[in-house]
């Protein structure tokens, strides 16, 4: 019986110091998830701390505020999968609470096992780094756990960083895969892109840009429009390179590399700077002319200390981004052991249009179909692809390999009427589903990562939360809000600027009005329609009283008829009354409609079609007639002379210089051949603050 005892308390004894050391180990484990501990990712870190990175060098320096940053950035791009998840610090980079590996299945998007598992993480780290805050403040006595989080705070930034911590804590899904099939696809472009950045006077290394922006995804379109390889949104891409109504020029990879190339420049040319240039190609020129004149090219101290309102998150580490992808990218082997098949380079051969011509023109021309020539050519839009409308001059068409020494000569020019009369008729019956399936396979866009649901024990979706979310969006491809404030039309994919000053903007940069200039000049053609209705207003009035003085001939049998019919011309005036009420937004309507009661006023017409058409046969130039007829309106309810308005506006239209657009020209390289900024050459020409269409042989003013 003794004997029988001491074998159970034995056994007891035993299981309770097994069941200690399991205690211990799983206490372990805690403590090492706090390291961020992250499996296979770990060993591949491991393997390339043997190897030190060169991050900065030459025209790319890395200040050392940024170092963390940039290791960071290289580890989501060279070592953590898609199915690796690093809890971070937002601000304090280096301060990594734990890489994680998703539960479940590996895709694109997230499971709804997985989004509950992340926010479950997220909100356990908040709760963590919160109670390390009170203690700290409270000088309570500090958990295992507590000293191993501070010890990361005080090697990256010091321990003031904890405070405030959970308001900061931010997730990142691990993107090597898609960077290595980036690598692969940039194997087609690579070196037209370095060809685009070397004839622009520019380091060829400004070509590892798309793997930030895009991962070079030919077809990867933002929701607020930023498009294609580069991400141009639509109105910087007016700006440098062809975006209308038949081609879209960001599209093509190597079109847009030259437009980016443009912008790079004259970023660089601006801030002086490569580390400011590149920056701005996502917050803008006019934000970064902003840190700048605080901080002047201290880059280091911009990240770190400037406070501009939109210089959040994705600014502060876009050229940290850059330096990551440029190291990750220039050493495929360090980083991808496994190889990289790398696509062939792009082989087809550019021809530019001299003239305006239907695509199916150019493919027969060739000897092509339209099918597969449309598949080389991802700018087109569908207008011009099935034949609505033609390709303009100056755009560019790829041809497959070899056709221009097959074929000798350019397609010859053809016909405007030909085109018009087709347009009529059918279009192009050739079905284009070999487009789609043509040369480019590039992996499709990755959808961006919607709001997760609130945590759940069950993994269930709840109620919403009401306390503030972490941002937990993947960063490519990003959203861009919308173009920089001060100037919204410079920087491909800019978030909104702040305090703009234009002082620190060059004449030759600026391309658009600021908000202030395009408020004012709301109001002052607010105050002119108004005018000018109350204008109309008077002498129609006037013209129900007593005939017009001065008629003009061709006039004469209306003034007759609208004696005739007194009522049709109160009806006008009752119109063009209600009309100014009314106060409709659209502008061109209201100048139309003003225009047309002082016309009305001075013939006495009744109907105003027939008074318009009546004085459109008599003018013999437009533009003077619409002038002389104004000042006409303004001799008669003023009494006045027009002799003398007349003499100096001829004085004044003698004295103007004019510039004609030839092919491939914009509304900014005629702007910078002359010497002016494109709002000067818009407000000359009486253009839209948005308007940058421009055709060869069209004629603008360029000065006096």
């Amino acid at each position: 019986m003794t004997e029988a005892s001491s074998i159970v308390t034995i056994h007891l004894a035993g299981r309770r110091r097994a069941l200690l050391s399991l205690v211990g180990v799983l206490t372990l484990i805690g403590v090492l998830s706090l390291g961020g501990c992250g499996g296979g990712a770990d060993k591949r870190e491991a393997a390339l701390d043997k190897g030190p990175a060169t991050y900065g060098s030459g025209e790319f320096p890395m200040p050392s505020q940024i170092e963390p940053n940039v290791n960071f950035w290289r580890n989501v791009y060279g070592v953590w999968g898609r199915n690796q998840v690093a809890f971070h610090d937002d601000e304090h980079m280096g301060v990594i609470y734990e890489v994680a590996e998703l539960p479940g299945a590996t895709q694109e998007g997230y499971s709804e096992m997985q989004r509950a598992f992340v926010r479950d993480r997220l909100d356990y780290y908040r709760d963590q780094v919160r109670g390390l805050e009170q203690r700290l403040s409270s000088n309570q006595t500090l958990s295992p756990q507590d000293r191993v989080l501070l010890a990361k705070f005080e090697q990256d930034g010091g321990a003031r960083g904890v405070y405030g911590a959970a308001e900061r804590v931010r997730m990142q899904r691990g993107l090597r895969d898609r960077f290595r099939r980036g690598l692969e696809i940039s194997g087609r472009y690579d070196k037209a892109f370095r060809e685009a950045m070397r004839s622009a006077g520019l380091p060829e290394d400004l070509a590892y840009l798309p793997h930030v922006e895009s991962s070079f995804q030919t077809n990867a379109v933002s929701s607020a429009g930023a498009t294609g390889v580069w991400q141009f949104m639509p109105a910087t891409g007016r700006v440098f390179m062809n975006v209308n109504g038949a081609v879209d020029d960001r599209m093509d990879p190597i079109l847009s590399a030259h437009g980016a190339a443009r912008y790079l420049s004259q970023a660089y040319k601006r801030l002086g700077s490569w580390p400011l240039a590149v920056t701005s190609y996502n917050h803008g020129q006019g934000g970064m002319a902003n840190a700048k004149a605080q901080f002047g090219q201290d880059f280091g101290s911009i990240v770190k200390n400037y406070q501009g309102k939109a210089f959040k998150f994705a600014s502060r580490n876009y050229y940290a981004e850059f330096l990551a992808a440029r190291e990750v990218a220039g050493h495929p082997e360090r980083y991808f052991p496994e190889g990289v098949r790398y696509e062939s380079p792009w082989p087809h051969e550019r021809l530019v249009l001299a003239s305006a011509m239907p695509a199916d023109h150019v493919a027969r021309h060739y000897g092509v179909s339209s099918g597969s020539l449309a598949g080389l050519n991802m700018h087109w839009r569908g207008a011009a692809r099935d034949g609505r409308t033609a390709l303009p001059a100056g755009s560019t068409v790829w041809l497959p390999a070899g056709s221009k020494s097959r074929v000798a000569g350019s397609p010859p020019s053809y016909a405007s009427g030909a085109f018009a009369a087709r347009a009529e008729s059918k279009p192009m019956a050739e079905p284009l589903a070999a487009a789609t399936a043509m040369a480019f396979q590039a992996t499709e866009a990755e959808p961006a990562f919607a709001e997760l649901p609130s945590r759940s024990p069950a993994y269930a979706a709840p109620a919403p939360r009401t306390e503030p979310r972490v941002a937990m969006v993947e960063p490519r491809p990003r959203v861009a809000p919308w173009p920089a404030r001060d100037e919204p039309s410079m920087a491909p994919r800019a978030a909104m600027d702040e305090e703009p000053d234009e002082r620190a903007a060059p004449r030759a940069t600026r391309t658009r009005p600021t908000w202030a200039e395009a408020r004012a000049a709301r109001a002052a053609k607010a105050r002119a329609k108004a005018e000018s209705r109350a204008e109309a207003e008077a002498l129609i009035a006037k013209s129900q009283s007593k005939p017009a003085k001065a008629a003009p001939k061709g006039a004469k049998a209306e003034t007759k008829v609208a004696k005739a019919d007194p009522k049709s011309a109160k009806g006008d005036a009752k119109t063009a009354k209600a009309d100014a009420k009314s106060g409709k937004p659209d502008a061109k309507t209201a100048k139309a409609d003003a225009r047309t009661a002082k016309a009305d006023a001075k013939s006495g017409k009744a109907d105003a079609k027939t008074a318009k058409a009546d004085a459109k046969s008599g003018k013999a130039d437009g533009k003077t007639a619409k002038a002389d007829a104004k000042a006409d309106a303004k001799a008669e309810a003023k009494g006045g002379d027009k002799s003398g308005k007349t003499a100096k506006a001829d004085a004044k239209s003698g004295s103007s210089k004019y510039h004609v657009v030839k092919a491939q020209e914009t509304l900014f390289r005629v702007a910078s051949g002359n010497g002016i900024s494109v709002a000067e050459l818009r407000r000359l020409n009486k253009l839209g603050p948005n308007d940058n269409s421009v055709r060869p042989g069209q004629k603008l003013k360029v000065g006096t």
